[in-house]
């Protein structure tokens, strides 16, 4: 990308006016989804939105400020938070994510000593396009269940049309919305389907209320703003519970290997922001900073009791569309989050969205996920008339989504995604053919640039 082509530079500070305008539109990017990770996994969403906020910031700092890249809630985390939450509450999710910034932060280290050779071998598009899929796909009866039972766990025709027209709204939003407006759907949908559901009176504006009052019956400016800022729920290790206690295998095998899949996805998101900004972020400030980075933000959010973090898409498209890449204005976007985190009015709004609107967004959303792994299949060229490649998607489909597991004691086992992860990786260790796995697309040209930059193992 040529210089010129550029509206603001990585480094380049706007002026306070514009900069507000331009970091809120990286907000409401982020927003749709980030809120979404919490409500569908039990967690508060203004502790979402502060770890999001400080994760940025943090993710910003150790790249140097030369990645302009936002962090948001990671979906493929989904799944493992709900199972463990079951049998450990939010600690034993909040000590999961801890080890799988652990590994963000092991493999920062390996990739900083021996590059990237290894990593690609064990991350081939043939076993994460799949395992992609898998994530989506597994989520799917989440997002059902939302879109058609009341809290109470009823059928309910009322709800079900909350989500049918959440989707709808979404929809529409996606295909015929332009520009910076096409990137936010998930915001319209939750906006438009929040506004007709509670015109179907099944928004609890109850918490909206009593914030309201708060606010309006303040006797003084003190008051006022004692009213206005509220604390989140925070989880705090060995203040709201004890990490070594909690911990448990189980756990560890179910969050771990999730964390390979999402360094997978970040080298994508690197290349595109690469590609988008004109940069090569992979060689500068280089891969291992920004994979670091993300380890450090989702370790973060473990000792706040908020989600995992990753860089999101969509405010690589925001960048995309009005080419202005200051860092500077994706550090504002993160301290507007971290103020909004801390607004009990603006956290109590969030906390009444009704589920069947949440199921109606992530009817798509989810469906976008296993769609998005199935592109990255199409765009490497990955040969599925390959029979090593064919037994490999297929066993990792099967596996993830039919819900396979391992039982290994009576409270340890390895299931579903994680499962299906580590079987994928060993089979494309194991089989020959290894070049297959990698198509004739983007990661095969990286892969032999690799091969030509680094030495043989």
């Amino acid at each position: 990308m040529r210089k010129e082509q550029m509206v603001m530079d990585v480094q380049d500070v706007p002026k306070l006016g514009k900069w507000l305008t331009l970091s809120l539109q990286h907000l409401f990017a982020m927003f749709g989804a980030t809120i979404l990770v919490p409500f569908l996994t039990g967690m508060s969403q203004g502790v979402a939105l502060v770890s999001s906020a400080i994760g940025t910031i943090a993710y910003l700092l150790i790249t140097r400020g030369r990645v302009p890249a936002y962090l948001g809630s990671s979906f493929a985390f989904i799944a493992p938070i709900i199972a463990v939450t079951g049998s450990s509450g939010i600690p034993g999710a909040m000590v999961g994510s801890f080890l799988a910034g652990l590994v963000y932060g092991f493999v920062a280290l390996f990739i900083r000593l021996l590059g990237l050779r290894w990593l690609m071998k064990i991350l081939p598009p043939i076993v994460v396009g799949p395992v992609i899929i898998v994530i989506g796909l597994g989520l799917a009866s989440v997002a059902i269940d939302m879109a058609m039972y009341d809290p109470e766990g009823n059928y309910s025709t009322t709800h079900f049309t909350v989500a049918l027209v959440t989707l709808a709204i979404t929809i529409i939003a996606s295909i015929f919305f332009k520009g910076f407006f096409g990137l936010i759907p998930i915001l319209f949908g939750i906006i438009g389907g929040y506004i007709f559901a509670f015109t179907q009176g099944v928004v609890n504006t109850a918490g909206v209320a009593a914030e309201w009052t708060k606010l309006t019956s303040s006797q003084s400016i003190g008051e006022f703003f004692g009213a206005f800022f509220k604390v989140p729920d925070f989880v705090v290790p060995f203040a709201d519970y004890n990490p070594f206690t909690v911990f448990s295998w189980e756990i560890a095998l179910l969050m771990v290997p999730i964390a390979v899949v999402t360094i997978a996805e970040h080298i994508g998101d690197q290349m595109v922001l690469s590609k988008v900004v004109g940069r090569d972020f992979l060689q500068k400030p280089g891969l291992h900073r920004s994979i670091a980075g993300d380890g450090v933000a989702t370790i973060i959010a473990s000792f706040l009791g908020g989600p995992p973090n990753t860089t999101y898409g969509e405010n690589i498209g925001v960048l995309a569309i009005t080419r202005v890449f200051s860092v500077f204005v994706i550090g504002g976007a993160a301290v507007l989050a971290l103020f909004f985190g801390f607004t009990g009015i603006v956290v109590a709004a969030i906390e009444s969205i009704p589920g069947a609107v949440m199921g109606g967004v992530s009817i798509l959303l989810f469906g976008v996920i296993a769609s998005s792994g199935l592109r990255m299949l199409i765009d490497n060229q990955v040969d599925l008339g390959d029979k090593r490649n064919l037994i490999i998607s297929s066993v990792i489909l099967v596996i993830g989504i039919g819900g396979a597991f391992v039982q290994l004691s009576d409270n340890l086992q390895i299931a579903g995604m994680a499962l299906s992860a580590i079987i994928g990786v060993t089979l494309n260790l194991v089989l020959p053919g290894k070049e297959n796995g990698y198509g004739n697309g983007k990661m095969f040209e990286v892969n032999k640039e690799i091969k030509n930059e680094e030495p043989a193992a």
